[in-house]
């Protein structure tokens, strides 16, 4: 049992890079790929974004609960939620959807300079621990982005629906991504300072 939380950030990996490459095909908009298959895309895509966000709790909490903590589980744990994250953001904007452009792209931003910021302070031996906000920062992206590839693909579902709760239920969508987008760039600028405040600690120690 030890071996199921690695196993499920794995599955994961795996199905991100999966959903990913169904939302390349579609944006294609290859003549040789079939409506019936785009359709099945579609559905796949958002199946396996959901399934790879509920492993995002289950492997953490199962490592957790079964005290199976690895280094490998914590250095794939967040490599694994960022391909799931930007893959499907960088997927919905090669799809035109136009809702995921400015708040998409402030995630895009910010979790690249984060993840970039960490590699300068490493060396210097400085961690940047992960706060509750930015878990539920994790959270609100994972909800966001659902809510807008159901939207963005609503004819795929064969739901009927008036248009204008359509636009009730797409508007809710992209109000869950800007708030996505503020908490995700909050988280940010918390990192940053904590950084500058460790780095001014170091150097102060250093001069010493």
């Amino acid at each position: 049992m030890k071996h199921i939380p690695n196993l499920l950030t794995g599955l994961r990996l795996v199905l991100s890079l999966a959903m990913f490459a169904a939302l390349v095909v579609i944006a294609s908009g290859s003549p040789n790929v079939s409506s019936d298959l785009i359709t099945w895309l579609i559905r796949f895509s958002l199946i396996a974004f959901v399934v790879a966000a509920v492993t995002d709790f289950f492997d953490g909490w199962l490592a957790r609960r079964w005290q199976v903590v690895s280094v490998v589980g914590a250095i794939l744990d967040p490599i694994a939620d960022k391909i799931l994250v930007c893959g499907a953001i960088l997927g919905l904007i090669a799809m035109h959807a136009p809702e995921m452009l400015l708040f998409g792209g402030i995630i895009l931003f910010r979790e690249f300079a984060v993840s970039a910021l960490r590699e300068v302070l490493a060396p210097r031996g400085i961690k940047l621990p992960v706060t509750f906000l930015a878990k539920v920062k994790t959270t609100l992206q994972l909800v966001a982005i659902a809510a807008m590839m159901v939207m963005w693909f609503w004819p795929a579902w064969s739901i009927d629906a008036r248009i204008d709760h359509l636009r009730i239920a797409l508007d809710g969508a992209i109000l869950l991504m800007g708030a996505a987008a503020v908490i995700t760039l909050w988280t940010g600028l918390e990192y940053a300072r904590s950084a500058m405040l460790a780095l001014g600690e170091t150097d102060g120690a250093a001069a010493k």
